[in-house]
């Protein structure tokens, strides 16, 4: 196996296996496993694998979830089917940048990503580094976001367009989840900025040292909260990979943030997901025993 970075800052291809190949070697595991942490998302082509071989390959780091919203493949439970055909609506929230699932109390820890069909040009993702984005942000804005916390929501983004009733229920099954800002990775150590296209607002910004009175509480959160979404459009923090049949992403869900661009139709893309479930985030010395 070759492992080629894409960019300074995150993702790498690699070259010279098939996946299928790792569901029973725990040594090349080992190897991508250790490749992901360092890259963050890590792309190949070529991969003629079959479904279960897909799971079965994500289910090495751990078991997968299925999607309240999408639907998973009928022959591979597990498997989500993310798929877009010219007379659907443009999705709302793939082409935003955003963590997978973060309105879970725990959300996935990585997914495994796999190209079926695409059109001939367009519709790449972009993956950002959200480990780089923390570390560069000024000492005054790290010191402000420190042991700040947000909540993250389904209803408000997937359940927005639903029906009241449906909306309602939606929320009932997935309360807004609260997370830190600021993110410890549970196997590197990282500091990670946790905010994205599902968090609607902080929740314990309201205190004496930032708050004079009322109004200092908006816009002042809502400013803040924006300025730490926009660290995820910067550039020099991100990768971006062009799809082909077959091509695959397998990235770390816990230091990334991802969109997805929609720029292709009328054309079909299908795409078939493997989120694996993750924990529960916690924040910079909150670390469980």
């Amino acid at each position: 196996m070759r492992i080629e970075p894409l960019t300074c800052a995150i993702g790498a291809e690699l070259t010279g296996v098939n996946l299928a190949d790792a569901v029973h070697d725990d040594g090349l595991f080992a190897e991508i496993k250790a490749a992901l942490l360092k890259h963050h998302v890590l792309f190949l082509r070529d991969q003629s694998i079959s479904r279960a071989e897909h799971v079965a390959f994500a289910r090495r780091f751990g078991e997968l979830e299925d999607h309240p919203v999408a639907p998973s493949h009928p022959d591979a439970p597990g498997l989500v089917q993310i798929y877009k055909s010219p007379d659907q609506p443009v999705d709302r929230y793939e082409n935003a940048w955003h963590t997978d699932a973060t309105w879970r109390e725990a959300p996935p820890m990585g997914c495994v990503l796999r190209c079926v069909e695409g059109p001939t040009v367009g519709a790449d993702t972009t993956w950002a580094n959200m480990a780089l984005a923390y570390e560069k942000l000024p000492e005054e804005i790290k010191r402000k976001i420190a042991g700040l916390r947000a909540r993250h929501s389904i209803e408000a983004s997937f359940g927005a367009a639903m029906p009241i009733e449906k909306r309602h229920a939606l929320k009932s099954r997935f309360p807004d989840a609260e997370h830190p800002v600021v993110r410890e990775h549970p196997e590197t150590g990282e500091h990670i900025l946790f905010v994205n296209a599902f968090t609607t607002h902080f929740t314990n910004f309201h205190t004496a040292a930032n708050v004079r009175y009322g109004q200092d509480a908006n816009p002042g959160a809502g400013d803040l909260l924006r300025y730490l979404v926009s660290q995820a459009f910067i550039p020099e923090y991100q990768v971006r990979w062009r799809w082909k049949p077959n091509s695959m992403a397998i990235w770390d869900n816990r230091s990334t943030q991802h969109y997805a661009v929609m720029d292709y139709p009328p054309c079909h893309r299908k795409m078939e997901r493997a989120g694996i479930i993750g924990d529960r985030p916690f924040g910079p010395g909150e670390r469980p025993a």
